[in-house]
């Protein structure tokens, strides 16, 4: 049972096959036109959007801790607040290639825009799991 970055990394070294994995980087954001209701749900927490602004793949060596991609991210000079992460299965003893990780990335991004996210892990900046609803 995952419940941390700290526990992703872990597994996703202990996989039969390596991993490449993929980070999807999200800002909250309040909708537009939003309501009353939506403001302050927004304002306490639990509303808004979440718009992608970076993704990156990586290798579970690059980014053993969450500091390390935290710094990664923030050379870039965009905020954010949630991490959305998957991971690709390498084949015979070789992970994905970051060229083979595009396509999965984009449909990440993609998924995240129509407010998919089931699919994927949610880490907030003390790489703690998030339960998004």
């Amino acid at each position: 049972m995952l419940s941390s970055y700290d526990d992703f990394i872990k597994a996703a070294k202990d996989q039969a096959e390596p991993q490449r994995l993929l980070f999807v980087f999200a800002r909250k954001e309040m909708p537009e036109q939003a309501t009353e209701e939506q403001r302050l749900r927004f304002e306490e927490g639990s509303g808004g959007n979440l718009d992608p602004v970076l993704c990156v793949d990586k290798l579970p060596e690059e980014v053993e801790c969450l500091e390390a991609l935290i710094k990664e991210s923030e050379e870039t000079g965009l905020t954010w607040d949630v991490a959305f992460a998957a991971s690709m299965s390498g084949l015979a003893g070789l992970p994905p290639t970051t060229e083979q990780a595009e396509q999965p990335l984009t449909m990440m991004v993609e998924s995240i825009k129509g407010g998919t996210v089931a699919n994927f892990l949610a880490f907030d900046r003390e790489g703690e799991l998030l339960q998004i609803l």
